[in-house]
């Protein structure tokens, strides 16, 4: 289902050469489901012309505060406070001053300072030198303490030859982060520590044991976490996917380096979600040459030994994170999910058909407790996830409060 069903997004272009990226943006948008109007101001109409996004989004583009098409002539006013939101992308350095101190001497500006408790978001879009200018730093913090919310800028080469940071993030990171503006903030301010994907268990230098995992669900979980809020590590095995933005992720490949790298971390957040499909056995005796086949030296036969259990050791640390784990069954999935969730000691395990569910791009999921089994319908890995975390949010214990000084 499309992220932006029924959201009114006003989508503001300034003067950049990455005005080109707005047009795949509005597409995106539209999409997922969103009204878009579309607002510009006249630098941008010299890098990008007004016919586009009209054809594009199939409504009045916006340019003269004085507009007569607006019926009382109060476009700032009516485009404003008709929307969900108000993303401007690219934000040029000229208009981050502006809307810094509250100038408002063209349409956009002035919608953004008439926009009353409408949300702003801006990707700003500029040369590297600029960006880093100590004038534009200063009204980038002053933006965030507003509540303004940026998005990048990013890394990378820029229209002028040189390379640094200022480069607009692209039309889908835009999006990301637009959709992840809507979603609830439920898990805000917990820390998320996350294992996805397979193991993969050293035969030879050439050859491994692994699953069939992809390592979607984790890295959809990861990301539903980042949307909720959470600051996230995902601990992940080998994967062909990108990183959730906002997450760090640290890459590792056998079940003893992920047992290692989450034992790390474990003591340090607040929740586990132990989502891996971690080998439960590796290679006692892995050779240091590839094994070469021969009929007059067959193969020497493995020894496998035990992996350690990360979600065990994890739910009997002391004063530990809530834990939540995975069972991939193909079979009696109740009977087997029940009995790993209170063998590990934790409080909730989600529990799928390993034969459904890996490599698919959608999921039954069916969470066990001590009240019972709670399936969820089949639905797409991500949304699954969202659902997974407002039921996680259910469950956890009330987050700290912070002390504050007498006065």
């Amino acid at each position: 289902m499309p992220d932006l069903i029924g959201k009114r997004i006003v989508l503001g272009l300034t003067g950049g050469i990455a005005c080109y990226k707005s047009a795949e943006l509005l597409r995106r948008l539209q999409d997922e489901g969103a009204k878009v109007d579309v607002v510009m101001t006249e630098a941008a109409t010299r890098f990008i012309t007004e016919a586009t996004f009209q054809a594009l989004s199939g409504r009045p583009v916006w340019v003269d505060a004085w507009d007569a098409r607006m019926a009382n002539r109060m476009a700032h006013i009516n485009l404003a406070r008709s929307a969900d939101a108000i993303l401007v992308a690219p934000a040029s350095t000229d208009f981050l001053a502006r809307i810094t101190h509250g100038l408002a001497d063209d349409l956009l500006t002035a919608l953004c300072v008439a926009r009353g408790a409408v949300p702003l978001l801006v990707a700003p879009a500029m040369n590297h030198e600029m960006w880093t200018h100590a004038a534009t730093q200063r009204n980038a913090r002053q933006l965030l303490a507003d509540g303004v919310q940026l998005i990048g800028p990013a890394e990378g080469e820029q229209a002028c030859g040189e390379t640094g940071s200022g480069r607009m993030m692209e039309a889908d990171q835009i999006l990301r982060a637009l959709i992840a503006f809507f979603q609830p903030k439920r898990l805000a301010g917990r820390t998320v520590l996350i294992t996805a994907g397979p193991t993969s268990e050293t035969i030879d230098p050439v050859r491994v044991l692994t699953n069939r995992s992809s390592g979607r669900m984790g890295y959809a979980l990861a990301r539903a976490c980042a949307e909720a809020g959470a600051c996230v590590t995902l601990v992940s095995g080998p994967v062909s996917l990108p990183c959730p933005d906002g997450v760090t992720r640290i890459a590792v490949d056998s079940a003893r380096q992920m047992h290692a790298a989450v034992m790390r971390q474990a003591a340090t957040v607040d929740l586990f979600l132990a989502v891996a499909a971690v080998a439960d056995w590796g290679v006692a005796n892995p050779s240091a040459q590839k094994l070469k086949k021969s009929a007059q030296a067959p193969l020497p036969p493995l020894q496998f030994v035990p992996n350690p259990d990360i979600l065990a050791d994890v739910a009997a640390l002391p004063g530990g994170p809530w834990c939540m784990g995975f069972a991939a069954e193909t079979e009696h999935l109740h009977e087997h999910a029940q009995a790993k969730r209170l063998r590990k000691g934790v409080e909730l395990i989600v529990g799928n058909l390993a034969q459904e569910a890996m490599g698919a791009e959608d999921t039954e999921l069916v969470l066990f407790d001590d009240q019972g089994a709670h399936p969820l319908p089949r639905q797409g890995k991500l949304q699954a996830a969202r659902e997974l975390v407002l039921e996680i949010s259910r469950r956890l214990p009330p987050a700290p409060s912070v002390a504050t000084a007498p006065l």
